[in-house]
């Protein structure tokens, strides 16, 4: 009770010492608010992109495989990939017929296009073309109509599926299955909207697509594309065993010798995580020095303050002392001083950070502020107060009451 007293009453001599001295306080405060500034603008935008990022990498699924004549994030030279044979749908064949592990196969082939609906037009869409098993495969939603089936993709049948931005741009206010559009001048009739998707790392839309049976896409676009076989394993936990089978039947489908170095790729999601992990490891450590920089410049600040306001209140000191204060109560009364300055930068770099991070979410990354992120902010500030109100207070809590008294 007696503690919890001292504290209260430590904390009112605090306030009160930063009243008097308000402008001293508030300069003493400012390397902490840019530290917490930092910090908190840093780890806005770190959870705003960590956000982004699992809704995006989601699109391409844990237990898909992708295999395609490059690795997305590979070591070798462009020149290397560029010379690798392109993937066949007689490699497609068979490694769909001997392949054991997984739930689903299916290819796709991409192409840039423009799509016309009367008057409207779109270029620069993405037309891919694929089998009624990409449904499956990929996991992908409709939101209206249906998926095309093996009969119409065997068939190359002239439908198509559209993305959410494609149904924006030309049927916003209409209903758009059993309507004919254009696809770089062939007609083809709107069977089903896919669910919306977003955007992939924020780079380019995942809805600003067409799907189309595959035997339809190669009249349109010609049969020299590159091919994607994608995989979906029978499970997460499976998927490096079906990889393995993928990788082998692949290497005897490209006749590449037993020991022989794969001229192929076979992605996944794990390739992302781990290129995005290394980037955001990067600019954490920078952040984390810039802010510790911050910090320290600003703890210096502070410690010099509350060095000053022990030598203007030694005689104060020596009262409380003579009068019973311990040693224990003067260490806490400067300490919940550097504490509470510490604390008031934490609150103006919060009160600064905010509407930042709201300007940088408008106009250049996506940013996020849980509330471990304030609560985060303001416990490295209350650290900051202990560290550099420590010595001062040390110092105050050691001063002999008689020496004290006498100091002019």
């Amino acid at each position: 009770m007696n503690f919890l007293l001292e504290i209260k009453e430590g904390i009112m001599i605090s306030f009160n010492a930063i009243k008097a001295n308000k402008m001293r306080s508030i300069l003493a405060t400012l390397g902490i608010v840019i530290g917490i500034m930092a910090v908190t603008i840093l780890q806005t935008a770190i959870e705003g992109i960590n956000l982004a990022f699992e809704k995006s990498i989601a699109s391409v699924g844990a237990d898909v495989l992708y295999v395609q004549k490059f690795e997305w994030f590979g070591k070798e030279d462009w020149e290397v990939y560029r010379n690798r044979k392109d993937i066949t749908m007689k490699q497609y064949n068979y490694l769909a017929n001997n392949l054991q592990s997984a739930e689903s196969v299916c290819p796709s082939a991409g192409a840039g296009g423009t799509v016309t609906y009367g008057e409207y037009s779109s270029e620069n869409v993405m037309i891919l073309g694929t089998t009624e098993e990409y449904q499956r495969t990929l996991g992908v939603g409709i939101d209206e109509g249906r998926f095309f089936t093996k009969r119409e993709s065997d068939g190359g049948w002239p439908v198509c599926i559209i993305g959410m931005d494609v149904k924006e741009a030309f049927f916003a206010n209409v209903n758009p299955i059993g309507k004919t559009i254009k696809v770089n001048g062939y007609n083809l009739k709107v069977i089903g909207v896919n669910e919306k998707m977003g955007s992939m790392l924020g780079l380019f839309s995942l809805d600003n697509r067409i799907l189309m049976p595959l035997n339809k896409f190669f009249k349109m676009f010609g049969t020299r594309r590159q091919l994607t076989i994608n995989v979906k394993a029978a499970g997460v936990e499976g998927i490096e065993d079906t990889k393995e089978e993928v990788k082998s039947i692949m290497m005897r489908a490209r006749r590449i010798p037993v020991g022989g170095k794969p001229d192929f790729g076979i992605n996944q999601q794990e390739a992302f995580r781990q290129t995005y992990d290394q980037l955001t490891g990067l600019i954490k450590a920078i952040g984390t020095a810039i802010t510790l920089l911050s910090l320290i410049v600003g703890s210096i600040g502070i410690a010099n303050i509350m060095f000053v306001s022990v030598k203007e209140r030694t005689k104060e000191i020596g009262i409380r002392k003579a009068i019973g204060a311990k040693r224990s109560t003067i260490l806490v009364q400067f300490l919940l001083e550097a504490v509470s300055i510490c604390l008031l930068g934490g609150f103006i770099g919060l009160a600064i950070a905010f509407p930042i991070s709201l300007m940088i979410n408008a106009y250049l990354l996506p940013t996020a502020m849980p509330m471990w992120v304030v609560a985060l902010a303001l416990v490295i500030s209350a650290i900051a107060g202990i560290v550099s109100g420590f010595f001062p207070a040390f110092q105050a809590s050691k001063l002999n009451p008689v020496d004290a008294l006498r100091y002019e």
